[in-house]
């Protein structure tokens, strides 16, 4: 067994075959929402499969039907993460937020994302950062942050140039609408629609374990080139987060999610 399929995770399920490795997301129970525990085993993974040279292709999924219902906001929220968080959003680096997507886009091998039930909020971002998104009809999609009164800071500013035009992720970042997966196609966020989201990508995989690994890597970096953001463009979604937390208009869009009659404070910011 490949030595990364040995590692002992309480949030992911990892397994290999036809040095083809799938990771399952593994909180069925939070259908799979993304805690601080699953970013840091998100993140140690990618390191593994990023030192080993007999991977071929990623297959990255969610446990039960649902890819991911966005942020952990219990986790989030709770009073011991909220130093952490905030240490996160003022360091000059990439946060961890924006690391766990964006460290799928930089390994040396291709990583498919299945989609099924929900990819929302992180779990979009998440599934953007990869190199092709597979997804079941019915999935529901959203970029849900303006829900909750934040901006989507999880390296969306990387992940998206290039694949879905400049006014669609205005429109869909401000709305924070839901859309199905049919819609998902026509606008860019999903590569490919299937009844059988998981069967497409393994064999997707498969092809790609077929050509020279050297040659899918330079193909992975050179069209990753075309569309390479400044550094300073994920500094300013940490900024811009660190506003949203910190203004009026953030507790009110909580309020408004379960109360809609609430009306928000003028805008605060410019």
């Amino acid at each position: 067994m490949n030595a990364i399929a040995t590692y002992q995770y309480e949030t992911l399920q990892v397994s290999i075959t036809n040095q083809i490795l799938t990771v399952t997301l593994n909180r069925p129970n939070k259908k799979n929402a993304m805690s601080f525990q699953l970013m840091d085993e998100l993140i140690a993974v990618a390191g593994h499969i990023a030192k080993d040279r007999t991977i071929r292709a990623v297959i990255l999924k969610g446990a039960d039907g649902t890819f991911c219902a966005g942020i952990d906001l219990s986790d989030l929220n709770h009073p011991k993460n909220q130093a952490f968080a905030l240490w996160e959003l003022i360091k000059p680096c990439q946060s961890s937020f924006q690391r766990v997507c964006l460290v799928w886009r930089d390994l040396p091998v291709p990583v498919i994302a299945v989609l099924e039930g929900h990819c929302i909020g992180a779990g979009l971002q998440l599934a953007l950062a990869c190199d092709v998104r597979i997804s079941h009809p019915d999935c529901k999609l959203s970029i849900m942050e303006a829900k909750w009164g934040l901006v989507p800071d999880m390296g969306l500013t990387q992940s998206a140039f290039g694949v879905v035009r400049e006014d669609t992720l205005k429109e869909l970042a401000m709305s924070a609408r839901m859309i199905d997966a049919t819609e998902g196609r026509e606008l860019g966020l999903v590569s490919h629609c299937s009844d059988t989201p998981l069967e497409h990508a393994q064999k997707l995989a498969a092809e790609f374990a077929e050509r020279s690994p050297d040659a899918v890597l330079a193909s992975k970096r050179i069209v990753n080139a075309m569309y390479q953001q400044s550094t300073t463009t994920l500094y300013k979604e940490k900024i811009w987060q660190l506003k949203m937390m910190l203004g009026r208009n953030r507790k009110l869009a909580l309020r408004k999610a379960k109360q809609a009659s609430t009306a928000f404070a003028k805008r605060q910011f410019r």
